[in-house]
């Protein structure tokens, strides 16, 4: 895609690995960085490291954050601090090796929850994967904005072996020093080298690097030019050592020795810094690169000598056949010695022809000096700020029902849990089933996951509340024990007008005639019911299952009756107990608060729309902590007019309560205010809360059961679990809609035109 100028960003956050890390990709995520510095002095840029060996490097100051690649959980806690810090966009270097889990699939988790864009720059692409290496950068490119490649065989491989759309893919080159064409004979005296025609490779050393056929090469060379000199620069790659030790470098000191060409090689055995390393390119003649493998679709070190003007003689691996093409360098065949020593005769035989080949080289290399590479970088970083590419659903937590299946089984969804464990002996509840029937039906609908257990527990949870119905007394029962034995003859008000609710959503949204038929006619037999009820609760779940019944049959003229008489009982309520400093319903804010507000906002009355709006946003700012965060009212003590409201603990069902009434309110006034409200109260789950611990316990797919002051109760039950649930099923819905709105607007526009 073509580059354009957009809007600036004014934060970036580079992630991958970093020096003094002795890595490849350490060494380009610090060059990123440092030339972004340097023309966008103005912005904040700062890196975010990952480590394979936690608290042994030394960093520079721009690392602010750093998490241990081999730790699941910190991968989520970077996410968090991202998150948080302000950043607008994330820079993230990808190379399998240095993310943890099978083939880096960790870094999978930090994706999922990242709220900003990610542009992603692929190092290793490969022509033939594993199904997993397949599976996890086909799930890297899915959760970024755009990817970035430095060769176009690599975005042919992403399109026709990855399958990712052309439009996601940008083509940057990898970043050189911009550094003058000089004349190699003026360096070498720093060196020792003068008058000798040096020959340079440097890198990481390891077997793939072909080090021993360049050596193999040089008896026939030193023949014709005994002045030659063989220079291979670079530490041992860190991973060999470990394994190995030097055993791989003391075997190629002994093949030159063998091969009585000892005096013309020299191995500078040290991790350079860029500067050095640059000093080394002026003095060589030559550039060697044997690799042994075709399959390298970034070099950075033969960018650096095409940038520096030299001669190259490379194997044909994929980048060195894109780079050196038309006369830009000397390409020969894998693994063979003999073209490597025919390759360097000719250049020293023809100095004019080597000369040409640098200049080639040298003026191709200009587009892509670090200024132009971070230009394009610095354009794709406004690009996808601008554009944000319908990224939020992505930032979701993947969907996972095991806890809810764990939780339930053919009599129902059980009522509590011993940590993740269902404890039986609490039995079950209408409460909890009818708030799992209302998320099952959603969940069936939506349209994201294919599980053949949604069918299966809406059944079950339908089931439970045609048997918990009393058609005696036309009222739920609420407590059933373990042993399927009712425990109260009738429930709480609250539980009848929650199985309405389930009713009323199940009714809007099942495909299955049978279904809907069963719930229209429980829903007839139960709703007037509620007029003898009291529960402002009750009216108010009662309203939001007649809103569902409402959407599908608009004209039941009985129902639309009901619902305004409900609704007007709350307005009334709320104008005898709000006071100057109290605009609320009753004198104590306690549970499910907002479903009162959002009951309202659902109305098509405008008093119930005016008053459900304002009430809400007096709770808004009560649920707002001073740092920004959701803070929810606190089940020890909750909050009496005149009192101060509780802190702790915090329940799940009131961040999901709000939720729901904030895309409400979204919905009814169209103010971004109001999304990013909802947004606030769901990052609270992700433990963007008072502790900073996550409720949500992404390991088992549930939630726990309450924030305290300093930890979290860390039983599972059906409530929070349901509340997590049902919380992040209206975020993306909302989201779902949003984006087909703007796909909407969009060719309306372009009709226009």
């Amino acid at each position: 895609m073509k580059l354009i100028d957009t809007l600036p960003v004014r934060r970036i956050a580079f992630l991958g690995d970093y020096l003094p890390r002795q890595c490849g990709i350490a060494t380009f995520t610090y060059d990123l960085r440092t030339h972004f510095q340097e023309r966008y002095a103005d912005l904040d840029t700062f890196v975010v490291a990952v480590e394979d060996r936690p608290g042994e490097y030394d960093y520079p100051s721009e690392v602010r954050y750093t998490f241990d690649q081999n730790s699941r959980s910190a991968y989520v806690q970077t996410a968090r601090y991202l998150n948080e810090s302000g950043v607008e966009v994330v820079c993230m270097q990808h190379e399998y090796g240095i993310y943890g889990g099978n083939s880096g699939e960790y870094v999978i988790d930090l994706l999922d929850r990242l709220k900003m864009p990610v542009i992603t720059t692929f190092h290793t692409i490969l022509e033939k994967p594993s199904p997993d290496q397949d599976r996890i950068l086909r799930a890297i490119a899915d959760r970024s904005a755009f990817v970035v490649v430095m060769s176009e065989r690599g975005r042919q491989f992403l399109e026709n072996i990855y399958e990712i759309e052309p439009e996601k893919i940008v083509v940057i080159p990898h970043g050189i020093p911009d550094v003058a064409f000089t004349n190699p004979d003026e360096a070498k005296g720093a060196f020792g080298l003068d008058g000798k025609k040096v020959v340079l490779t440097f890198g990481l050393i390891s077997p793939n690097k072909g080090i021993e056929t360049a050596i193999s090469a040089l008896p026939e060379v030193v023949k014709k030019h005994p002045d030659l000199r063989y220079v291979v620069l670079g530490a041992t790659h860190p991973n060999l050592i470990r394994e190995h030790g030097e055993a791989y470098r003391t075997s190629l000191v002994r093949l030159a020795e063998e091969l009585g060409v000892a005096e013309h090689v020299q191995f500078h055995n040290r991790f350079v810094e860029k500067e050095d390393l640059l000093q080394y390119l002026q003095m060589a003649d030559v550039y060697l690169t044997p690799y042994l493998n075709a399959a390298q679709i970034t070099s950075g070190t033969l960018a650096y000598s095409v940038g520096s003007g030299k001669a190259v003689v490379s194997t044909p691996y994929w980048h060195a056949e894109e780079l050196l093409a038309d006369g830009r360098g000397v390409l020969v065949p894998f693994g063979s010695s003999e073209a490597i020593a025919e390759a360097l005769i000719h250049l020293f035989d023809e100095p004019d022809y080597r000369n040409k080949l640098r200049n080639e080289a040298y003026q191709y290399s200009r587009q892509m000096v670090w200024h132009e590479t971070v230009g394009s970088y610095h354009r794709l970083f406004g690009y996808s700020v601008t554009n944000r590419l319908n990224l939020n659903a992505d930032a979701l937590p993947t969907l996972k029902l095991d806890h809810l299946y764990r939780l339930t089984d053919s009599t129902g969804i059980i009522q509590h849990a011993r940590y993740t464990l269902p404890h039986r002996e609490e039995g079950y509840c209408t409460d909890d089933n009818a708030r799992a029937l209302l998320l099952a039906s959603w969940l069936d609908t939506d349209g994201e996951i294919v599980d053949a257990r949604i069918p299966w527990m809406i059944d079950v949870f339908a089931s439970f509340l045609n048997h918990a119905f009393d058609p005696q007394v036309g009222r739920f029962r609420n407590f059933m024990s373990y042993g399927r034995e009712w425990l109260e003859s009738f429930g709480s008000d609250d539980s009848h007008g929650r199985a309405i609710w389930a009713l009323g959503g199940l009714i809007a949204r099942t495909r299955r005639p049978d279904l809907r038929a069963w719930a229209q006619d429980l829903f007839n037999r139960s709703i007037d019911k509620v007029l003898e009820m009291t529960s402002p609760r009750s009216w108010a779940f009662t309203m939001l299952g007649l809103s569902e019944f409402l959407h599908r049959y608009p004209g039941d003229r009985h129902k639309q009756e009901l619902h305004r008489e409900l609704g007007d009982r709350l307005c009334a309520l709320l104008r005898q107990t709000a006071r100057p400093y109290w605009y609320w319903f009753e004198p104590i804010l306690t549970y499910d608060n907002a479903r009162l507000s959002q009951a309202l906002l659902c109305s098509d009355v405008p008093e119930h729309q005016l008053v459900g709006l304002h009430t809400l946003e007096w709770l808004r700012d009560v649920q707002t902590a001073p740092e920004g965060h959701f803070r929810a009212i606190g089940s020890e003590g909750f909050y009496p007019m005149g009192s101060e409201p509780a802190v702790y603990d915090q329940q799940p069902l009131e961040a999901a309560a709000s939720i729901g009434a904030y895309l409400a309110a979204y919905a009814y006034s169209g103010l971004d205010i109001w999304r990013e409200a909802a947004d606030t109260a769901f990052d609270w789950y992700l433990g963007k809360n008072d502790t900073g611990l996550a409720l949500y316990d992404e390991s088992s797919g549930g939630c726990y059961d309450g924030l305290q002051p300093h930890s979290v109760n860390y039983n599972q039950g059906a409530e929070s679990c349901l509340a997590y649930l049902m919380a992040r099923a209206e975020i993306r819905a909302a989201q779902v809609q949003q984006q087909a709105s703007q796909k909407k607007s969009e060719k309306n526009s372009v009709r226009a035109k």
